[in-house]
């Protein structure tokens, strides 16, 4: 009886210390450690923690602007190695941008207690206008392959793109059976697109040249760029 009445005593104990969680700024709810990740419909729920774990991942807000992120990588294999990864982070009208590696990104706050944050990911205005340059160049592609490569002699190339140093990104074969002035047209708009995309967002480039083809040459039915 004496043993039981201990365990439950050690239970009360632990339990108590894990529910005592530290709320950093009253404030501002989100300063602090976010762990348990739950993602679902579109939504991520992080639990609050005195700390950040050794090997499991976690996020942390500090008062200073730091954000703080307890990873394993995106393509982690057991055994995971956990690293930190340092960055930045915004909070204005229930919306955290976070920046970190050259790289920044958007939650809102769905709901944040002292016990909860719940956020769902939203897209940055670089975001959206990198996937709009995405949806021209797969249209693109789909033109530029919509033809199988028989006769190298009926194919011809060009630039595309815009790289933020000058020049081309690469070159695209292409099929003269095609609606070459609509294809040439795209590909024209796509290159704008990217310059301005570059200049609004400060993207910074090599400034290697790349190099022209030669030839379109066909192989198994499908054209490829000889240098």
């Amino acid at each position: 009886m004496k043993k039981i009445i201990a365990l439950l005593f050690i239970i009360t104990i632990i339990s108590c210390e894990n529910n005592n969680q530290i709320i950093e700024d009253q404030n501002n709810l989100l300063i602090g450690n976010w762990v348990n990740a739950n993602y679902k419909d579109g939504e991520t729920t992080f639990s609050r923690s005195n700390s950040l774990p050794d090997n499991d991942y976690g996020i942390s807000f500090e008062k200073n602007g730091d954000y703080n992120e307890r990873s394993s990588g995106w393509c982690g294999t057991p055994p995971l190695s956990y690293f930190n990864i340092n960055g930045s982070f915004k909070l204005e009208d229930n919306l955290i941008t976070i920046s970190k590696e050259n790289y920044s990104y958007s939650w809102r706050i769905v709901s944040l207690s002292e016990t909860n944050l719940v956020v769902k990911r939203e897209l940055t205005p670089q975001e959206i206008a990198h996937q709009e340059l995405m949806v021209l160049f797969n249209d693109i592609q789909n033109l530029s392959y919509s033809l199988s490569c028989t006769d190298s002699s009926n194919w011809a190339f060009v630039g595309y793109g815009s790289k933020a140093c000058g020049g081309f990104q690469g070159y695209i074969p292409y099929s003269k059976g095609i609606d070459t002035v609509l294809f040439l047209s795209k590909v024209d708009t796509y290159t704008n697109a990217e310059n301005d995309y570059n200049k609004k967002f400060n993207i910074v480039s090599d400034c290697s040249l790349i190099a022209v083809p030669k030839s379109v040459e066909c192989k198994n039915g499908y054209p490829t760029l000889n240098f």
